[in-house]
């Protein structure tokens, strides 16, 4: 079993300037909820009870909302505002969480190793709070059950717009079960035309702990950072990564047009409960 699970969280979410100003864009609600509980919550679901969390300054705010708050609690108790805290409740006693801050922004393979103290010598799983999933069963889960069988890193990928292809990851491979691809190439936001394929990573990760030696040796990739998915070339070519086409809905909640889609849908199915 799988029980940890990193959150990086240290960017400056610069797209929703001047809201992220003071407010980590993983607190940016969609509805009632925090970005970074919906991910928190498909952990949990997943199976995994430890939270480790890579933070930066000015991200305090994500540590005071994983937290008790006495004085808001005493204000509501008895009343008819209680409810509103039963599933944050909920996750606070039923998770752990630790954090460390990434001193410097040097892109994801950076961030994921700056949370290798958190997380030890383990398999672990990756959620990037900013894409927000939604699945009949939960993404994690369901990469989780992969991992089970093949027992090797996996990335989350999903059919994207060939012009979109700068905007990700890509891969490249072969199919061996439906939905599941053996990765031979994977390339750092392509050009359209330079792309190997139209499958993108989107921001679900398991990964194997020889990923932070790995990432150690990795050097500077596009934009100057260190980038994950040259880490993951280079396991893929000693040993095996798979990509994982999974069942469910994924809005880039980094961008507003996703924002407010996610927004929308999640409104909707709230209706529906109703």
């Amino acid at each position: 079993m799988i029980k940890k699970c990193l959150f990086p969280a240290a960017g400056y979410g610069t797209r929703f300037l001047p809201a992220t100003k003071a407010t980590p864009k993983e607190m940016l609600p969609v509805l009632t909820k925090p970005l970074i509980q919906y991910g928190v919550e498909e952990a949990l679901d997943a199976g995994m009870d430890t939270m480790a969390i890579v933070t930066g300054r000015g991200k305090r705010a994500i540590e005071d909302h994983f937290d008790i708050s006495y004085e808001l609690e005493h204000q509501i108790k008895g009343t008819s505002k209680e409810h509103y805290l039963t599933e944050i409740r909920d996750v606070i006693t039923k998770c752990t969480f630790s954090y460390t801050r990434q001193i410097e922004m040097k892109g994801l393979g950076h961030a994921i190793l700056s949370g290798q103290t958190l997380i030890g010598n383990e398999p672990f799983a990756v959620v990037l709070a900013d894409d927000l999933c939604h699945a009949p069963k939960g993404v994690l889960s369901q990469m989780l059950d992969l991992y089970e069988k093949y027992q090797c890193s996996i990335v989350a990928i999903e059919e994207v717009p060939k012009e979109e292809t700068n905007k990700y990851g890509v891969i490249a491979g072969k199919e061996i079960e439906k939905d599941i691809f053996m990765i031979s190439d994977m390339v750092e936001k392509p050009d359209p035309k330079d792309a190997p394929s139209n499958l993108a990573i989107i921001g679900r990760y398991i990964l194997t702990p020889d990923i932070f030696d790995i990432i150690k040796t990795t050097k500077p990739g596009k934009g100057g950072e260190i980038q994950i998915t040259d880490a993951l070339l280079t396991q893929a070519k000693k040993g095996m990564v798979l990509a994982y086409k999974f069942d469910g809905e994924r809005f880039d909640c980094g961008s507003i047009d996703g924002f407010v889609k996610a927004t929308n849908y999640f409104y909707e199915l709230e209706k529906e409960k109703n």
